[in-house]
């Protein structure tokens, strides 16, 4: 017996090498190991969904401060009336003292290379005016006006060149607040004639964007910012600028006027619906963009790649910011952060690149998946103790499953309920990170995309996903500190009787909490209704940042598919904004307070 359970377990593993190395040959020579020179137009872009950004200028040296006093927000925007309101003359003698010595080109390329990034862009001209190159449309630039002497884009470029990476610039091509002529910039010239955007824009934009793509070798996009104000036609110049210079290059959708190649979202956003098109996420490592002395809340190594792996699976690209200190140097805390994400890429490449959106639309309660192909991979980042892994809606038959452990295969075994699929995991995570559930499928995926609540421990909707009728799904974005960007899609405006309306799941009939994030003023008064059945209502206290409040238990007497309706009924109704609907299966809810109670003895 003995001998005939070594020979299963030696059968598993050759299976298990086997299919470890097809994964190998199959991802080996794609995207994974591209070299920037032999990509195609965009190819970095739409099949390698993970860039960085950096942004490092004059702003990087004050790091938010200025005379002793801290300002919080985006550092790059320092000479704004709104942060420190630096005079244009004196904003330019800092130059003077910016001196970079720690910077190091080859080494942010290989943390580029080692946090599985596909390209880097960086700030050539941020709305400061200062130049990062050496620029003979001004003389407000590194190597003319520093004592540092040096065009670090030269070295940078050079340097991705040699790691195989893309690289590209960011110009911020409408705003220029020390020269005359751009927008916010200084109104007349240096002998005090009035100026003029054309004046800001043919002595100084125009022919800093040539230098720009022709200085620099092979150029992986231009990254255009704020148009504000811009007439098309001079956008327009700019793009053709690039198209004849770099050919191959893209240019941002914040170019304008939809001249751009594909769709930057606001900053910082992170979409829950899939969205079409080519479109990017910008980030950034912490909740500034450059530099800034205070600010040390990094974001860990998992919550990069859940970022990352939300925006793949919504069907886009991630480019996330790192911003170097006055010295050059990177925050070794961001670093690492970084590396780390980027160790668990390289383990699991074909989650990342050249992967398709999710059929679903929309994450899952434990994570979110990507598709290759007739392939699919979920991507747990909150593992379920229970054993088992629920995934609801999948029509199409699966032929095998294996969870990947180190990047090595591991058959897992699962059953169907309906279009539910259950696969039998491990209780303890085998990833410290993410843990991988690659899915073979015997055609392309068919899904019902209808929300799934989780026996594990119930699922949270957003209000963006409801049918509204008397009540309005809205953009709500606002600014935690200044440039700290927030943004949801709150139901509000109810009207008498207004409701809104989804449809789920139920795999496992019975009571259920039920939960709602919301903000407001006061206190209201709230009704939730499993259409056709049991009705709730409750008064809670509003919050002004969206906090979730219980409301009550509601119960589904079988499997299968319902709708659930939320009515906000009384109170300060005109401030309701509806977050979110959670559903906790009562067996959850009641294990999570018992292990609240068991912690907090």
């Amino acid at each position: 017996m003995k001998a005939f359970i070594l020979g299963l377990l030696g059968v598993a593993i050759m299976a298990g090498i086997a299919r470890a190395e097809e994964m190998d040959a199959m991802w080996g020579e794609s995207t994974v190991k591209l070299r920037a020179e032999n990509a195609e137009r965009g190819e970095l872009f739409d099949e390698g969904n993970y860039a960085m950004f950096i942004h490092w200028g004059l702003y990087s040296q004050l790091a938010n401060q200025v005379d002793g006093k801290t300002y919080y927000g985006i550092g790059e925007w320092i000479m704004d009336p709104k942060m420190a309101d630096i005079p244009a003359e004196e904003y330019k003698r800092l130059a003077g003292t910016f001196n970079p010595t720690d910077f190091d080109a080859k080494a942010i390329a290989q943390l580029a290379k080692d946090a599985g990034m596909k390209y880097i862009v960086i700030t050539a001209k941020h709305h400061d005016g200062f130049a990062m190159h050496h620029s003979k449309a001004c003389d407000f630039n590194i190597v003319d006006s520093t004592p540092w002497k040096t065009d670090p884009m030269k070295e940078l470029s050079a340097a991705c060149r040699e790691a195989g990476l893309g690289f590209g610039f960011y110009y911020s091509h409408s705003q220029d607040w020390t020269f005359p002529g751009g927008r916010k910039g200084p109104t007349v010239d240096e002998n005090g004639k009035p100026a003029t955007f054309d004046d800001y824009f043919t002595k100084k934009c125009l022919p800093q964007v040539e230098e720009l793509t022709t200085q620099y070798g092979p150029i992986e996009l231009i990254w255009f910012d704020t148009p504000g104000g811009m007439p098309k036609e001079r956008v327009q110049q700019l793009v053709d600028i690039v198209r004849k210079n770099q050919p191959k290059a893209l240019v941002s959708g914040r170019a304008g006027h939809n001249l751009g190649d594909y769709q930057t979202l606001g900053d910082m956003e992170v979409p829950h619906h899939n969205v079409e098109g080519m479109w990017e996420s910008v980030d950034t490592t912490n909740d500034s963009w450059a530099y800034a002395w205070y600010d040390q809340r990094w974001k860990t190594p998992k919550q990069i790649l859940h970022r990352l792996v939300s925006c793949v699976g919504r069907g886009g690209t991630y480019m996330l910011n790192i911003g170097p200190t006055d010295t050059g140097a990177v925050p070794e805390r961001a670093a690492r952060s970084l590396r780390d994400a980027g160790e668990w890429i390289r383990r699991n490449p074909q989650v990342v690149y050249g992967t398709d959106a999710s059929p679903w639309q929309h994450a899952m309660p434990w994570g979110d998946v990507t598709v290759r192909g007739d392939r699919i991979f979920l991507s747990v980042f909150d593992w379920p103790e229970s054993g088992k892994l629920f995934l609801p809606g999948l029509k199409t038959e699966i032929a095998s499953a294996h969870l990947l452990v180190n990047g090595k295969p591991v058959a897992i075994n699962h059953e169907s309920v309906g279009d539910w699929k259950i696969f039998k995991v491990p209780h303890v995570a085998p990833e410290r990170l993410v843990s991988v559930i690659e899915i073979d499928l015997v055609g392309s995926p068919e899904v019902d995309p209808t929300f799934g609540i989780d026996p594990n421990n119930g699922t949270e909707i957003l209000a963006e996903f409801a049918t509204a009728t008397g009540a309005k799904i809205v953009k709500h974005r606002w600014m935690e500190k200044f440039g700290e960007w927030v943004c949801v899609y709150p139901a509000t405006r109810w009207e008498a009787g207004g409701k809104a309306v989804w449809e789920v799941d139920v795999l496992t009939p019975g009571d259920y909490d039920v939960r709602l994030t919301y903000s407001g003023e006061g206190r209201l008064v709230w009704g939730v209704d499993v259409v056709g059945g049991e009705h709730i209502q409750n008064q809670q206290n509003a919050s002004h940042n969206y906090q979730e409040f219980p409301i009550g238990w509601l119960n589904f007497p079988a499997p299968g598919k319902y709708k659930v309706a939320v009515s906000c009924l009384e109170g300060n109704i005109e401030s309701s904004r509806l977050k979110s609907i959670r559903l906790i299966p009562l067996e959850a809810y009641e294990e999570t307070s018992r292990r609240v109670a068991t912690l907090s003895r």
